[in-house]
């Protein structure tokens, strides 16, 4: 008799949606984030006892500036637009505690570099980088409902920790700077921070659904709860104008990410999905207080995505088309727009694409009952 999906139906449709993680881009994010319950939750259906091992590689250079929704081209025009490169590496292990819990830790890795002219006293542009472990991520999943007995259908909830693992504090030389335009040895940019300083809790979801033949629906999110409100890093900003004086410590803010579409399965091996995305960071937080410097911000992507699965190992590609970009004012936008009585609204760089590249491989358990051959 046939079941609901074929041998490679549900994996496709997990890895589509979940191997490429939730990403924030460009200037927006803090720094490089998803999901607490790993990168590569088609381990979701890892039968008791299966081990599963993952590598997510994501890419994106942010370069266009916007304040509001209304992008400013001439930054890119004079010259004088901030450009970041970002490379992260995710390595995910995950474990099936049963056919339903799964648990997994997510070790991320990070490489930056950051050029601009206002960092560097407006007259030079210059780089400044960072490297190296960012903020690791332990998590569990339950799937609702047996995925022995629906097949056609599942959602998962998921509870994750982010440890303060990474480097919050990373600095880097800065020209033109200090006194009589010395170089001065300072923290980088938030947006190129390994890590942020502040212990999170993160909250997820993902579901699939068949819709007909080889069509199924899918989605998944989830918000990172940072109660911290500042790590006590210095940002400098108040020495570009007296104005920012309630930006010189950096915040440590909430990020989210949503993704939804459909994915059809043209073979045993090859899958394909187009779907939208919504990611970014909150102006205030869900818990604790907002003070200090972020820059809030959120970004609709088109996202279409390519996997290809032969035997235990599967590799996915994704390349989010940024579609709208919006950086509302920030708490502290708000609070110099009221004491000076001009509008104030700070800008960020995002980026035009973004660049998932994933790799699983799965060790199925030998001394177990058989799960359904969905793999």
């Amino acid at each position: 008799m046939k079941t609901g999906f074929t041998a490679g139906s549900v994996f496709f449709l997990l890895l589509v949606f979940c191997t490429n993680g939730l990403y924030a881009q460009g200037c927006v994010a803090i720094r490089h984030f998803s999901s607490c319950s790993g990168n590569h939750l088609e381990s979701n259906l890892l039968g008791k006892g299966d081990w599963q091992i993952g590598m997510n590689y994501r890419y994106f250079k942010s370069f266009r500036h916007f304040q509001g929704t209304h992008e400013e081209p001439d930054r890119v025009a004079n010259n004088t637009e901030v450009i970041n490169h970002s490379h992260a590496w995710d390595f995910t292990v995950t474990y099936g505690i049963s056919d339903r819990l799964f648990a997994s830790i997510t070790i991320p890795t990070v490489i930056n570099t950051r050029s601009s002219l206002y960092e560097h006293g407006r007259e030079e542009r210059h780089n400044s980088f960072s490297r190296g472990l960012a903020d690791i991520r332990i998590g569990a999943g339950y799937w609702l409902f047996n995925p022995q007995e629906h097949l056609n259908g599942n959602m998962a909830i998921g509870l994750g920790l982010k440890l303060p693992t990474g480097n919050y504090n990373a600095s880097d030389i800065f020209y033109n700077v200090g006194e009589n335009g010395q170089p001065q040895v300072r923290p980088v940019d938030q947006s190129i921070q390994p890590g942020d300083g502040g212990f999170g809790i993160a909250l997820d979801l993902q579901f699939y659904q068949k819709i007909g033949g080889e069509f199924y629906a899918y989605g998944s999110g989830f918000y990172l709860i940072n109660p911290r409100e500042t790590n006590g890093i210095r940002t400098f900003r108040e020495t570009l104008s007296p104005i920012l004086d309630n930006e010189a410590i950096m915040s440590v803010p909430d990020q989210y990410a949503f993704r939804a579409g459909v994915n059809y399965n043209f073979s045993p091996e090859t899958g394909v999905s187009l779907g939208a995305r919504f990611e970014g960071v909150t102006v205030e937080d869900l818990i604790g207080g907002s003070q200090g410097f972020r820059r809030p911000g959120n970004v609709l992507s088109v996202d279409p995505g390519i996997s290809y699965m032969k035997n235990n190992i599967a590799l996915n590609l994704s390349v989010p088309v940024a579609l709208r970009r919006n950086r509302p004012q920030s708490v502290t936008d708000r609070e110099t727009e009221q004491l000076t009585g001009e509008p104030r609204n700070g800008d960020a760089a995002f980026a035009d694409y973004l660049i998932n590249l994933g790799i699983t491989y799965r060790f199925p358990s030998k001394n177990k009952t058989k799960v359904p051959d969905l793999f």
